[in-house]
C-alpha cells in the first residue's frame, strides 16, 4: 500500500469536507428522498431521481475521501528542522532567471494543488525539478513553453 503524501492543512481540508458530506449533506438528501417519495409516482417524479442522483454523488465523494484519508501520510514541515533543503511541504521563493521575475510556491500533494494560492503539486514538472535542491541552486525546468532555469532564493518551513 503506498502512501501518498499530504500537508497538515490538506488533510484538515479533506476531513472537514468529509465532516460536512457525514453531517449535513447526506441527512438533507435523505430528507428530501423522503420528501420526493411522499409525493408518489416514483417513475415520473424528477425530484426524486434528482435527489437519488445527488445521494449517489455524496457517498461516492464520502468513500472517495475516507480512501485517500487512509492513504495519506501526513508531513508536517514545521516539525522538520529547516536545512534550506527543498523537500515536500516547503515554501519556495524562485526567481526566473529568463525574466527576474520572483515567484513562491509550497509543494504540496496532488489534492491540494491550485495554482491560484501559489501550491503546487509534488509531481508537477516544476516540483520535481526543485526536489533535492538548496538555497542557491539553479533549477531548469522543461515547460510546455520551453526550459526556464529558476534560482532558489529562499526555503521556508511555513504551516
Amino acid at each position: 500500500m503506498s502512501r501518498v503524501p499530504m500537508t497538515v492543512a490538506g488533510e484538515a481540508s479533506l476531513r472537514k469536507e468529509l465532516e460536512r458530506l457525514k453531517t449535513k449533506d447526506r441527512p438533507k438528501v435523505i430528507a428530501d428522498i423522503a420528501e420526493a417519495r411522499a409525493h408518489g409516482d416514483l417513475k415520473e417524479n424528477a425530484e426524486y431521481h434528482a435527489a437519488r442522483e445527488q445521494q449517489g454523488f455524496i457517498e461516492g465523494r464520502i468513500r472517495e475521501l475516507e480512501y485517500k484519508l487512509s492513504q495519506a501520510q501526513v508531513i508536517d514541515v514545521t516539525k522538520i528542522p529547516h536545512s534550506g533543503k527543498v523537500i515536500f511541504g516547503v515554501t519556495v521563493e524562485l526567481i526566473n532567471l529568463d525574466t527576474d521575475e520572483t515567484v513562491r510556491y509550497q509543494i504540496v500533494g496532488d489534492d491540494e494543488a491550485d495554482i491560484k494560492a501559489r501550491k503546487i503539486s509534488v509531481n508537477s514538472p516544476i516540483a520535481r525539478s526543485l526536489i533535492g535542491k538548496e538555497e542557491g541552486d539553479i533549477a531548469t525546468v522543461n515547460t510546455p513553453g520551453g526550459v526556464s532555469e529558476y534560482e532558489i532564493t529562499e526555503v521556508l518551513h511555513l504551516g
